[in-house]
Order: structure tokens, then sequence, then C-alpha cells
């Protein structure tokens, strides 16, 4: 049976291979073929992946993903299809589900946004549940370094506060949406915004996201 991260997975794929190699992303400083080495790196090297939470190994992941970078890109697409080998943790459909599932929409959407065509996915409601499970669980985590109060909100009325503090701000949207903020990629997510102008602005800029 097909799970959510093995979906989320071909659809980055798909996205990355139609996007080409050269085109921007809504990473920073990335296009589409360093987030394929992104992506590579972070589930077939766990020696260098460690550096996207450990500082002192940052030089590393740095340098070995500037390498799968430079390989050709169609290789790396096809890495990203395949998944994992077969020993590593990631291979079991457990943590694959569990680590991939919102890394890859993530990036899906970091693709797909950045296109001046872009349209919005049509997300099913036990999908939607799945990413929203997701924000209440992380909400904590990704808005700690918001400047102010950031409560994340669901048109249903179901919230969950990222940040405590005031003055507050008030973000309303559909789970995929309230993701996207909460990850920093704020300008990208099709929310309401309500608070202080100020408040506002400062979230808006604000480096949020793990």
């Amino acid at each position: 049976m097909s799970t959510h991260a093995k979906r989320e997975r071909l659809l980055l794929a798909d996205l990355l291979e139609a996007a080409g190699p050269e085109a921007l992303t809504l990473c920073d400083g990335w296009k589409t073929r360093d987030l394929a080495a992104h992506v590579v790196v972070r589930e077939r090297r766990a020696d260098a992946a460690g550096g996207l939470l450990v500082s002192v190994l940052k030089a590393r992941l740095e340098r070995v993903q500037a390498e799968f970078a430079a390989k050709p890109y169609e290789e790396l697409i096809q890495l990203i299809r395949t998944g994992p080998p077969r020993f590593s943790p990631m291979a079991l459909k457990q943590i694959d589900e569990a680590a991939n599932t919102v890394e890859f929409f993530v990036h899906a959407e970091d693709v797909r946004r950045a296109q001046p065509d872009w349209s919005r996915r049509e997300l099913n409601p036990v999908f939607a549940d799945v990413l929203w499970s997701n924000v209440e669980k992380t909400a904590r985590l990704v808005g700690r370094r918001s400047p102010v109060g950031l409560v994340l909100r669901r048109p249903d009325g179901r919230t969950a506060v990222a940040h405590k503090g005031t003055p507050v701000v008030t973000v309303t949207g559909e789970p995929a949406e309230l993701l996207l903020f909460a990850y920093g990629r704020q300008s990208a997510a099709d929310v309401q915004v309500e608070g202080d102008q100020a408040a506002v602005e400062r979230v808006r800029q604000a480096e949020l996201g793990m």
C-alpha cells in the first residue's frame, strides 16, 4: 500500500524533473539541483546529514552536498525516486512515513511555488489532517524564534500555539498553508494574518522553522 511519504517522494521527483536543474526554489540560495542534492544526502549519507542538526558537522555536510550537486541531475532524480538503500533506517516504512512525509511535501511546494505559474494543490481531508497533526506536534519547535506570540488556527477553529508572548499574531489557513508558514515559507503561504501591524510584519520576517 502506498504511503503519504512515498506519494510525496514521487511527486517531488516529478516536480524537480519538470523544473530542470537550474530552476529557482523557495529555499534561499538553492536552485533545484541543490535541493535535489540535499534530499539525496539527507537519506543516503548519514555521516554528513548530521550537519543539519550539529553545527560542527555543517562544513562536512556542505562539502558532501556540493559533491552530489555536481552529479548528473537525472541521477539525482532517480536516487530520490528509488529512495534510500535497504540497510538504511529510512527504508523502513514507519520511519519513512514519520521522517519524510512533511519533508517531501514542503520541498515539493518549494519547487512548485517558486515558479510563476504555480497553482495550489487540493489535498484530501485525510492528508490535510496528517499535516495538521505535524503542525500541532512541532508548533513550539518551529515557532521558537517568533519575536511575538504566535497562534496557528484552522478555519474550523482548531488552534496550535507556536509561541507564547505578547502581542499575539494569529495565522489562519488550511493545514498545508499553516505548515508552510510555520516552516519559514511565510511569503508563499496562503493565510490570513491578524494582529498589530508591526507584530505581523515581524512574524512575516522572522526565521521560523527547523
